[in-house]
């Protein structure tokens, strides 16, 4: 079915010649001649591009703009304006306009700027789509996507989640490996057991021993108390080892010893207490190369690698990206008590186009830094802290649609000859 038009006029000329000129190029047309009637037909009948003059009685076309944006966020407003002053222009486009028009102008402008609006309207609907198939793991919100990549990550947690093997979660720094260790915890058996967490490089090597280990009472000068240790304190539950290829060559045996026998003697001990641990671990380094080269045992290797969940970079998720940035807008509008903004097409580009070194951390990064900048219902490319990145404007990836999406114009100039002018 053609797409439907809106056209928003207090002139009734300019409204029926616009009409007529586009069911001549194929579309559907409505018209309106104000900004209550616009929002009438809006929730009476299905439209997919507004169109609208930007001066008229009533609620303007800036005002009307900002009411669509806020309740039609996927419906993209065109605005008109005869005055051809640059104010009206950002205005608009900071209320949310998709594009603006100067009068007079030709049709074949206006039809191209509507067919662009089309397409963004397209890339809308499919954001949309992606947020709601993104999967979710339960009470991991930033642990979704929608990319084959981390459907295979899904589809292992699930499958490896009921048992007790050791897993090992590789992949570079911000891909979200703690996200995944805790997704295993809260699917497993032991959901309802203590999830402990430590980051093998923050505890200094002297220390190891008795954090993981704990000590008993007199063991050493100061240790006025037992204590009983992360290993027994995970005790029927999951022990999560962060930067696990950090960990001292001094209490790589020992922690072998622990996974082969199931016991733990506390630092100063006599004696063995029998412990129920599942262990999850974590690198973004290359162990297979530590074994190599003698680092990292190889028997603790095998024994933590059971199960080995590789995270993918974010810049080999391609859609999961504009996914999760639009989590986090959500996310991060709300807990600011503002209004959700929108992405523009030239943010989503910019998005699209970085290599994310720092993978999802650096994504909320930013998106947090936008949300903190921008004045209005649209984040643009400049409101992004990697906006100094970008030498020339980059397109929006084919990915995100099947169809192409050509930047839009964002100052369309008036033009003298074969103008469309009201009467």
């Amino acid at each position: 079915m053609s797409a439907n038009i809106l056209i928003v006029d207090d002139e009734p000329a300019m409204t029926d010649l616009l009409a007529v000129e586009l069911r001549r190029a194929g579309y559907r047309t409505r018209v309106a001649s104000s900004g209550e009637e616009a929002l009438s037909i809006l929730d009476a009948d299905t439209i997919d591009v507004v169109v609208t003059d930007l001066r008229m009685p009533g609620r303007s076309g800036t005002d009307l703009c900002r009411a669509i944006v806020q309740s039609r966020p996927t419906i993209p407003v065109i605005v008109m304006t005869g005055f051809g002053s640059m104010e009206a222009a950002i205005e608009s486009i900071r209320a949310g306009a998709y594009d603006f028009l100067t009068k007079p102008f030709p049709f074949e402008k206006l039809k191209v700027v509507i067919e662009r609006a089309l397409e963004h309207a397209a890339i809308r609907s499919e954001l949309h789509r992606l947020r709601r198939q993104g999967r979710e793991l339960p009470g991991l919100d930033a642990l979704l996507g929608a990319s084959p990549q981390m459907e295979r990550v899904f589809a292992l947690i699930e499958r490896i989640a009921p048992t007790d093997a050791s897993v090992l979660i590789t992949g570079e720094s911000g891909t979200g490996k703690e996200l995944v260790a805790q997704a295993l915890h809260r699917l497993s058996r032991r959901s309802k057991g203590p999830y402990i967490t430590v980051n093998c490089a923050a505890i200094p090597e002297q220390l190891f021993e008795n954090e993981l280990f704990g000590h008993v009472r007199g063991a050493f000068t100061g240790a006025e108390r037992d204590r009983l240790g992360l290993l027994r304190n995970a005790h029927r539950g999951t022990l999560f080892l962060d930067e696990v290829g950090e960990m001292p060559a001094s209490v790589q045996p020992k922690l072998l010893r622990v996974l082969q026998e199931g016991k733990v003697r506390p630092v100063g001990a006599d004696t063995e207490t029998t412990i129920d641990v599942r262990m999850v671990v974590a690198t973004n380094r290359d162990l297979a190369q530590d074994v190599a080269a003698g680092t990292f045992r190889a028997d603790l290797f095998y024994r933590l690698a059971v199960i080995t969940i590789p995270m993918p970079p974010l810049r080999e998720r391609g859609d999961d990206i504009i996914l999760l940035a639009e989590h986090f807008i959500d996310q991060l509008a709300d807990a600011a008590g503002r209004p959700r903004p929108e992405l523009s097409d030239e943010a989503i580009a910019v998005l699209m186009a970085y290599g994310w070194p720092g993978n999802v951390r650096e994504l909320r990064n930013w998106i947090e830094h936008a949300i903190a900048m921008v004045d209005g219902p649209v984040i643009t490319a400049d409101h992004l802290p990697g906006a100094h990145l970008r030498a020339t404007p980059p397109a929006i990836p084919t990915a995100i649609t099947t169809r192409t999406l050509s930047q839009p114009h964002r100052q369309a100039q008036p033009v003298d000859t074969a103008a469309l002018e009201p009467l």
